[in-house]
């Protein structure tokens, strides 16, 4: 007789202070990529057997957008934390961001008789092979909360019955799903240019052509979404406008080179950035930099670093000495985000070169021989020139009164640049994190954690391609922790024990979210993870490799169930459902301290996908997909 054995996790639900919201891309529009407020998840808690894969939820494609939680929202007829994810099919769900269950609601923004756009739709993007996206490409950049009007915002795209391709702004309530009035709008914008792609003088923005990667930003009752282009094709341009929030229309429009050409602003998918001022700050891909007579002209920006007003006025930038080889060599500056370093006039911008720039943002320093006015280099990869690239925007967080930015780029290890605050600047020998990735790209998406600067309590998360490259490829993925004040100390890896907390398909450009002892991680396997502190665990007596791979042939449709509960859980019980959620068993189990085991079987049922699911409390407290022929 052949046994499944399986290995289940038991969770519990941990009282946090305060919780937290996520409402936009990286914590918050200074874009420091850190949770300040966690209070459950420690170096000493998210370990081993202690810390793991709670649950999956099943969404309808892959997650290209940044998971974003609202705590405290009466929503499903109670108050709780709720969870926003949005898909490449267009489609936005709300989930209990504690527990796993059903979807609060779902809504697709695919109006009827349209469909989303595809990779193969991008017919000339990448000489007809593009493969960027592997599919769908309907919601890529991550959405935006007001909070206080509990209005989520996100921009979708479709392919009308007609053939037309059309991007709506979306404003939705979070409560319902349903859309707010004058919602959605559809994106449109033209302005006096002579650029590439012109009309007697007007260019227009094309929404086949410009691709919305950047997460959006929520700044003084104004949603700024940015776009780029996929993979180079042209014309295009980049492009921010920002709408008003209660009515959508245009309120502000820029554009990067409306005299010139591309300019693409990309960023690996975060947000623009916003300083003490309230000015805005992004930065940008290859293309046209002034014009002929000066490279100083601010009306054509490419491969810079902008700082805008709120109506979206150049106020300054800055563009490296080495902008020629840059442009010639496809090494973008803009390919990550903005970083601005706390209670400082000091920000931080990169490029495909492997270097940080520090800047001072009294006097970005524009386009100068030399780079006179840069403050700082940082580098964040020594390989060749080519293999260099930082994608992931660095992380600042401060532990235990010292103060760090952490960088990972492809193809490398993790550094970590101490910030020495008297000196203002940072310390030139970084230290490195042993783990070196494989060749390729795109190096890892950061997050951090920490209960304030206390002692402990600093974790810096890092997601990553397992193996191989990620470039327009599928890769397995990895979720690690580290401790954030001493890099070279892993604290966990989903790959210690990958039975249970294994990741799935990568998902390219989206960091960890951390919130109130959860960590949500976005996959490609159409399914965000959820994971968490583990306070009682069930165990099987052999190792099983996988336990999303098929048995062939089993003589038996039973398994065995052993586990140990450190608590008691007097209304534990297991249910077996089908891949229409049809129950197929349901039954208690013994829930007292103890080690136990018990016999369950698929009965008659066809071969097929099944879920166990183990409950407490009549709320799902752990789920594992099983695959039977």
């Amino acid at each position: 007789m052949r046994l499944i054995l399986l290995l289940l996790f038991i969770t519990l639900q941990h009282a946090v202070a305060q919780p937290v919201s996520v409402w936009t891309h990286r914590y918050g529009n200074d874009r420091l990529g850190w949770n300040q407020r966690e209070t459950a998840l420690t170096t000493q808690n998210v370990t081993g057997p202690l810390f793991g894969k709670l649950y999956s939820q099943s969404v309808d494609d892959q997650l290209y957008a940044q998971p974003l939680v609202v705590s405290n929202l009466s929503i499903g007829g109670s108050t709780r934390n709720a969870l926003f994810v949005a898909t490449v099919n267009n489609s936005v769900y709300a989930f209990d961001a504690d527990r796993y269950g059903d979807p609060l609601w779902q809504v697709s923004l695919t109006p009827t008789n349209a469909r989303p756009p595809r990779n193969t739709d991008m017919t000339k993007a990448c000489d007809g092979k593009y493969l960027d996206f592997s599919g769908n490409m309907g919601i890529v950049g991550t959405p935006v909360i007001d909070t206080a009007s509990a209005t989520l915002y996100v921009v979708s795209r479709h392919i009308s019955a007609s053939g037309q391709f059309e991007q709506l702004m979306n404003a939705l309530d979070l409560t319902t799903g349903r859309h707010r009035a004058n919602s959605p709008a559809i994106i449109a914008a033209t302005i006096n240019g002579t650029g590439a792609g012109s009309v007697g003088g007007k260019l227009a923005f094309e929404a086949q052509k410009h691709n919305p990667r950047p997460a959006l930003l929520l700044h003084k009752g104004v949603v700024y979404v940015s776009w780029a282009s996929h993979c180079d094709w042209g014309p295009y341009h980049g492009w921010v406008i920002g709408f008003d929030g209660k009515t959508l229309a245009n309120k502000y429009v820029y554009n990067v080179t409306p005299n010139g050409y591309n300019g693409g602003i990309w960023m690996s998918g975060a947000g623009p950035t916003v300083d003490s001022d309230g000015n805005i700050y992004i930065s940008t891909g290859n293309g046209s930099a002034g014009n002929s007579v000066s490279r100083n002209d601010p009306v054509n920006r490419s491969e810079s670093l902008i700082k805008l007003s709120p109506d979206l006025k150049v106020l300054d930038f800055f563009t490296p000495a080495n902008y020629d080889i840059l442009e010639r060599d496809d090494l973008d500056y803009g390919v990550n985000g903005v970083l601005i370093i706390p209670k400082t006039t000091l920000v931080l911008s990169g490029s495909k070169e492997g270097k940080v720039y520090v800047n001072d943002t009294r006097n970005l320093g524009k386009f100068a021989y030399g780079d006179s006015a840069v403050q700082q280099r940082l580098y964040a990869n020594l390989q060749n020139i080519y293999d260099r690239h930082v994608h992931g925007t660095p992380v600042y967080m401060k532990t235990d009164t010292s103060e760090f930015v952490y960088v990972w780029a492809e193809s490398d290890q993790m550094r970590q640049f101490r910030f020495d605050r008297k000196n203002n600047r940072f310390t030139d020998n970084p230290a490195i994190a042993a783990r070196k990735l494989d060749y390729g790209m795109p190096g890892a998406g950061l997050s951090g954690s920490s209960n304030g600067d206390r002692a402990g309590t600093g974790i810096l998360w890092a997601s990553h391609a397992t193996a191989g490259d990620a470039n327009q490829m599928l890769r397995p993925g990895t979720l690690a922790a580290y401790d954030a004040r001493n890099i070279g100390r892993v604290l966990w890896t989903s790959d210690d024990l990958k039975v249970r907390d294994g990741v799935g398909t990568f998902a390219k450009f989206v960091p960890p979210v951390v919130a109130n002892g959860r960590v949500y991680m976005a996959t490609f396997s159409n399914q965000i993870n959820v994971y968490g502190l583990i306070s009682s665990y069930i165990t099987a007596t052999e190792p099983v490799a996988d336990p999303f791979s098929a048995y062939p042939n089993p003589t038996s449709r039973e398994f065995t169930l052993r586990y140990t509960l450190a608590n008691p859980e007097p209304k534990l019980a297991v249910k077996i459902v089908d891949a229409s959620g049809r129950d197929v068993l349901a039954q208690p189990l013994d829930g007292q301290v103890g080690p136990h085991e018990t016999r369950l079987s698929l009965g008659d049922a066809t071969p097929g996908v099944y879920q166990v699911i183990i409950q407490a409390d009549n709320q799902a407290r752990q789920t594992l997909r099983v695959v039977k022929y």
